[in-house]
């Protein structure tokens, strides 16, 4: 067992982070019982459980970090700590955009309930993609319930949770094993597809990280399963590109159009004319509508984080 100690940027609040992680309360990937954040993940081929509280308030945040699975040594926890900046984006310094929100009023209203949120990450550019491909189309429900099973049928296990898999075991797999679990065949061929790519070298996936923005949604649109919305999703909750929103989806639309009080839900473009005055930040909103939604469904005290 390894455990150590982590200091986030302030402000900095961990319950707000895991429930834009979670986006539903019935993730069994990202977990949250209200006070411990948890999650399987790979470290060397090998799965361990990592669970983090925090353990200072929102101004002097710091992180109490436990790592069961794996030996206490310094290059472990340089890959813990890797894992957890990234998914709970510890380092990101968000004090400009705090600042412009407070010169606009709607704005401020929707941030400031949720101040100490940070933007996170998923774990790989890779589940990020499969994130966006289970959730195309689909309930944000349904999608989850695709990746719980995916999880659960293929991710390496500890204990009785398992690390979201990797594409080492997903491109074996058969068509009908996606089949079984509800995945429609186009999203299980794209799947295959992608991850046999990445095993056989042809496709630099994490590389993505790299490019400019331009650059980088042009290369995810050559990805087979990928469109515009897949494409935006991914630059925002992969790569961490707080200016891109994803204008495409129908849910943030709806609450945009209800946090402004519009007449009519925003097409894309509408979308955009609503959001370019608040570049460069314009994806950061999307998570604050997330919890904005998540606490009036009453899936968390919004003062506590706790669940209701």
């Amino acid at each position: 067992m390894l455990t150590f100690s982590m200091k986030p940027k302030p402000p900095f609040r961990l319950d707000l982070t895991a429930w834009v992680l979670r986006r539903l309360p019935i993730n069994a990937i990202d977990r949250w019982d209200g006070r411990i954040y948890r999650r399987t993940i790979v470290i060397d081929g090998s799965p361990a459980e990592v669970s983090a509280i925090q353990t200072g308030p929102p101004e002097r945040p710091e992180l109490s970090v436990t790592v069961d699975g794996i030996k206490a040594s310094a290059r472990n926890k340089a890959a813990s700590e890797s894992v957890l900046k990234r998914t709970l984006g510890l380092e990101i310094d968000l004090s400009e955009f705090y600042a412009m929100a407070t010169a606009h009023s709607k704005l401020n209203a929707l941030v400031a309930p949720f101040m100490g949120v940070k933007p996170p990450r998923f774990p790989s550019v890779y589940e990020s993609i499969l994130n966006g491909i289970a959730c195309q189309q689909l309930s944000l429900a349904v999608g989850i319930h695709l990746l719980n099973r995916i999880t659960a049928a293929y991710g390496l296990a500890f204990k009785e949770y398992h690390a979201f898999p990797g594409p080492a075991e997903l491109a074996r797999l058969r068509l009908q094993a996606f089949r079984k679990l509800g995945y429609s065949a186009r999203k299980a061929q794209n799947i295959l597809k992608l991850s046999r790519d990445v095993i056989n070298g042809g496709l630099d996936i994490e590389g993505i990280s790299d490019l400019d923005n331009d650059a980088a949604i042009e290369r995810l649109l050559e990805l087979p399963g990928v469109g515009r919305w897949t494409a935006q999703y991914v630059m925002l909750r992969g790569l961490g590109r707080l200016d891109v929103f994803p204008a495409d989806d129908v849910g943030s639309q709806n609450k945009l159009m209800r946090w402004l009080k519009l007449k009519e839900r925003p097409d894309y473009e509408g979308m955009h004319r609503v959001l370019d005055k608040w570049r460069p930040y314009r994806g950061l909103i999307y998570f604050f509508l997330l919890l904005d939604h998540q606490a009036g469904r009453g899936f968390f005290d919004a003062r506590s984080g706790h669940l209701t």
